[in-house]
This record gives C-alpha cells, structure tokens and sequence, in this order.
C-alpha cells in the first residue's frame, strides 16, 4: 500500500497528471473510470486565482466521483500562492499540488513552473510555508533540473519532504530538455533508494505501454506512475495497465463501440460542464486519438473537429458506428 498523509492507495498506484487544456473534470472522470487511483486537475495559476479570472476558478470544480483528486496550483509570489491555497481549499480537494515542473516559457518567464528549478531555497520556503497553511497534504510535481548540468533532484526532494511534502512527482527530463528526447528515470531512482525519504516518488515521463510502467516498477523501484500524454484520447489506458500488471498479458483491443461511446459521454459531460460552444471546442483535441487506426477516417475526423454544433458532431459519431462496423483494431 502507499499512502499520501492519510490518503491509502493500492501498491504501485497510477496517476492521472495535471494538462493543460486535457485533465478537466469530464475528461477526468473517464479515467477514473478507467482505473485511474488519482486524479489532477489542469494547472491553476495562483495570479488568476487571486484575481478571480474565470478560466483559473472554473478549473476549480471537481466532483465527488473524482476522489482522491488533487488541485495543482502554480506560482512564485509567496503571499499569492498562500492566498491561493485559501481558495482552493473551500472546493474540498484531497491534495493540493504544487507545480515546479512546467517548462512552457510564458509560466518560466514569470519564475513559476520549471522556472523555481533555479532557485531551489524558494522551492523550499514556498513549499513549507503552504505546508504550515493549510490542513491538506501538500504535493509537488517537478523536474530533474533546470538542465543537465544543474541536476540535484536527490537533494530536492529531500528538503521539500523535510518541510513537510507529502509526495513527489518528478518528470524524467529537465527544463531545457522540454518535451524532446527520452525521460531518464534514473536520476528518480536515486530519489527513491535515498534511505533518507520515506514519501511516495512517482515516475514521470514516456510511461506510454503497460510494459514501460512495469519497468518503472520493477527496474527503476518508483512508488506508482503519472501519466499524461498517453491517456489523451486514451482513458482506458489505466485499465490496459493494472491488467497487465496483473496478468502479464494485453487487454482485447478497445472496440468501436466503447471509443465511440467514450467519445460521445466525453462531449456531452464538457457540454454540461462548460457549455455548448465551449464543450465542444476543448473536447476536439481528443478525437483523433479515439479514433486512431481507422483507415479513411479524415473526412469524419474533420467533421468532428471543425464543426461548432454538437449535433453534428453526434451525427458524425452515429455515422463512424456504422461505416467502420467491422474495422478490427490491432
């Protein structure tokens, strides 16, 4: 069993990381569904909390299905991210997560994100304090670095979990490396087989097939797995995963029926959560991943995404029903 503070999850557990854009509640109570042992909402900006921005509040919303669900936040203004953890708290997460992780330049430029990476005291200070400010288990989600040559994510971890960090997910690439080449979960090994920490260390990074998520069990000794790009379009990957952690064999091919039926609740949950125009638009992104591997597919998939009627969009998915019947899956 690994626990975070008070919270019991089941050996090795599999995280949902926190998109932008992708991990909203919809999106996220399929992959609950799915397997999934917790939950992240998109990254909320501590700014747009503080002002009240709509866009950062309604990231706010989560649903008791969800649980355990963790709020991320991000900042690097002290007295913003307290005033921020204040908020978050009255939608009753069970986590509040700290991002120093993203690498995206417009939340680097501001020394927020990956941007702390070069200020590892303020790392520290922020974390405790939030810490001290609040009765939830603080988190973190971070890199190994700024860069390759800055890589002291041993010592990082160490300090965050003696202010009191309850877990921490670290992402096998540095900021300088973004999204390019391979995730190295050694340095996270590290972190983990430091007989200092006692806090669950989850892997980050390139966990795209069940057989990478054993390996980071197995090989590298991580507490449990966070997962993000390979779920888009993909909620079943939960499912693909704990099977064949549990049997050493591969689930059937997800059919047609299920990825349209994913498809079609995934829409109508966004459209009841945030509206028509919108619903459909923020849900459009995951088509193509749904329905990857249907040969001939462009003409449906460009209905999909650029038509602004839900209707036409379930229409198109009636249509993808019964034209691809009998398509077999690999």
């Amino acid at each position: 069993m690994v626990k975070i503070d008070q919270i019991e999850l089941p050996d090795f557990p599999l995280l949902l990381a926190p998109m932008e854009d992708v991990s909203d509640p919809p999106f996220r109570a399929l992959c609950k569904e799915q397997g999934a042992d917790v939950v992240y909402t998109e990254f909320i900006s501590s700014e747009g909390l503080i002002r009240e921005a709509a866009k950062s509040t309604m990231k706010l919303d989560i649903y008791e299905k969800e649980r355990p669900v963790g709020i991320q936040i991000f900042g690097a203004n002290l007295d913003s991210m307290l005033r921020s953890v204040e908020i978050v708290e009255a939608s009753k997460p069970d986590i509040i997560d700290i991002n120093f992780g993203c690498p995206v330049k417009k939340v680097v430029s501001k020394g927020a994100g990956a941007g702390i990476l070069k200020d590892i005291d303020l790392m520290v200070k922020l974390t405790e304090a939030m810490v001290k400010h609040t009765h939830l288990p603080i988190t973190v989600k971070t890199r190994l670095g700024w860069d390759h040559d800055s890589i002291r994510i041993v010592e990082v971890a160490e300090r965050l979990q003696d202010v009191g960090c309850k877990a921490i997910s670290i992402h096998g690439r540095t900021r300088a490396q973004m999204y390019k080449g391979h995730a190295n979960w050694v340095p996270i090994a590290e972190v983990k087989n430091n007989p200092r920490m006692h806090i669950p260390v989850f892997g980050n990074g390139d966990v795209d097939s069940p057989e990478r998520a054993v390996e980071m069990r197995d090989q590298y000794g991580l507490d449990g797995a966070m997962i993000g790009r390979a779920t888009i379009g993909n909620p079943w990957f939960f499912k693909q995963v704990k099977h064949f952690i549990n049997t050493g064999t591969h689930l059937p091919p997800i059919t047609l029926e299920e990825r349209v039926d994913a498809a079609r609740r995934h829409l109508q949950m966004a459209i009841d959560w945030k509206g028509e125009k919108l619903g459909v638009f923020e849900t459009r992104r995951h088509y193509t991943n749904y329905f990857k591997g249907i040969p001939d597919f462009k003409p449906y998939r460009t209905k999909m995404v650029t038509s602004d009627d839900s209707k036409d969009v379930f229409d198109t998915f009636d249509e993808v029903l019964e034209t691809f019947a009998h398509h077999q899956f690999a």
